[in-house]
């Protein structure tokens, strides 16, 4: 019989979709909470009071009178490759990836160097309270060996994958369509599905990728039922006008994935910025999700995200940190900048819907929902202690807060990783401040 482990603080979760059920009906909140877990998975879940009297007596209860416990956050759309050059200086998108993430990227053919980088880029995740997150590799076979074996470690739900580029790239970090074909495969034989870990087939983006390419990886997605598909779509107006030159044929950018087979329940397309209404409707028809980047889209010039856009269509949406382009690992401070973006089209973003995007959101846009993404019975045990006292200006604000939305709120406007007092991944600690 597995030990219970049990914590006493405030918890809030997500339970659905504000747009479905109204911002009221989405959350659960217990003022004075108890969260039961026994083994790696969630056992009980519910106002202290009346839990404690269900459980063993001599059961030890972790108490944070300080606290807000919440569930681990997802990224839906990161690089780890890029953790050492986050913060590179004033360039657009195209120029960007030439001056700063190729150079950078092909470092990664030594696994040494893949994994000291992967097991500083976990740390940094944990530290931020994130306990899942879509990652991209580099070309490079060992970079994705590095990064699970890292993953491992912790036992944390990541999914990772060897990025598939073969053209209009420096020739130091190209591969052919058959290499790419033959090592993903060998990759997802490996590593999918072993323990919390799984594969995302991972072209960079259609412009450095050959038809032929793009059409082994829709082979490559058509062979396992349950892999993924990690891509980029539609970020940069000048990439946008770039794949229509080089894809003649296509209707539209997202039209170019369509005809290779790449669109599917598993499909994550980051950004998503510059869409045509046919293109959300293909994305909602094909059950594929968008991952919403505000901090990147923001730093690199991008554009303002639609999400009102997105839902119209019911299209799956999670929030990414896309680490390099964007400036933070940090999840709270990805909900501030969303909360701007939002607000930047004369719409509102409220904080139960930004702790949705972060949490089960991003979790039903991973197909994770019901292993993680809430705190419900029977789930993973992945979760955050938010510590009110993180900062002198988050306990005398949060001091002065009147409800959970505030106090979620605060914490997404001045939060940081001083915010997470700790981070438990399947149960574990995995994280302490």
């Amino acid at each position: 019989m597995s030990q219970l482990k049990a914590w006493r603080a405030a918890i809030v979760h997500c339970i659905a979709d504000p747009k479905d059920v109204g911002i009221d009906a989405a959350y659960e909140y217990f003022e004075d909470g108890l969260l039961v877990v026994k083994g790696d998975k969630i056992h009980a879940l519910g106002d202290a009071t009346q839990l404690i009297p269900t459980l063993p007596n001599d059961l030890a209860i972790e108490h944070h009178p300080d606290a807000i416990i919440t569930p681990g956050f997802i990224d839906t759309h990161i690089h780890y490759p890029q953790t050492d050059m986050i913060g590179s200086y004033g360039e657009q998108l195209l120029t960007w990836l030439n001056t700063y993430t190729f150079p950078e990227e092909s470092k990664f053919s030594d696994k040494a160097y893949a994994r000291d980088v992967a097991d500083r880029f976990l740390k940094e995740l944990l530290r931020n309270g994130t306990t899942t997150a879509l990652v991209f590799g580099t070309v490079h076979k060992v970079s994705v060996d590095a990064f699970f074996e890292a993953s491992e470690v912790h036992n944390l739900r990541m999914i990772c994958g060897k990025v598939m580029m073969d053209r209009n790239a420096p020739g130091y970090l190209t591969d052919t369509p058959e290499s790419s074909y033959k090592e993903s495969k060998e990759l997802i034989d490996a590593w999918h599905n072993k323990g919390r870990l799984h594969y995302a087939i991972t072209p960079r983006f259609a412009p450095t990728s050959s038809d032929e390419q793009l059409k082994l990886a829709g082979k490559l997605l058509s062979e396992y039922d349950d892999v993924y598909l990690h891509t980029h779509l539609s970020e940069n107006k000048d990439e946008c006008a770039w794949v229509q030159g080089l894809f003649p044929k296509s209707k539209n950018y997202l039209d170019v994935y369509d005809q290779h087979k790449l669109l599917s329940e598993r499909s994550v397309f980051a950004h998503g910025i510059h869409l045509c209404d046919s293109e959300y409707h293909r994305l909602h028809e094909t059950g594929s999700a968008i991952s919403f980047c505000p901090t990147s889209n923001l730093f690199i010039g991008s554009g303002l995200f639609k999400l009102s856009k997105a839902e119209e269509h019911n299209v799956n949406v999670g929030l990414g940190t896309d680490v390099g382009g964007g400036t933070s690992f940090s999840m709270l401070q990805t909900m501030n900048e969303a909360y701007k973006v939002i607000q930047l089209q004369n719409e509102n973003l409220s904080p139960i819907k930004s702790l949705y995007l972060s949490t089960l959101g991003g979790a039903k846009a991973l197909r994770l929902e019901g292993k993680v993404g809430n705190l419900a019975v029977g789930t993973e045990a992945d979760f955050v202690i938010l510590d009110t006292r993180g900062t002198p200006l988050l306990e005398s604000r949060l001091a002065l807060s009147k409800n959970i939305e505030e106090s979620l709120f605060v914490f997404m406007t001045i939060g940081d990783d001083r915010a997470i007092q700790a981070t438990y991944s399947a149960g574990q600690c995995v994280h302490k401040r």
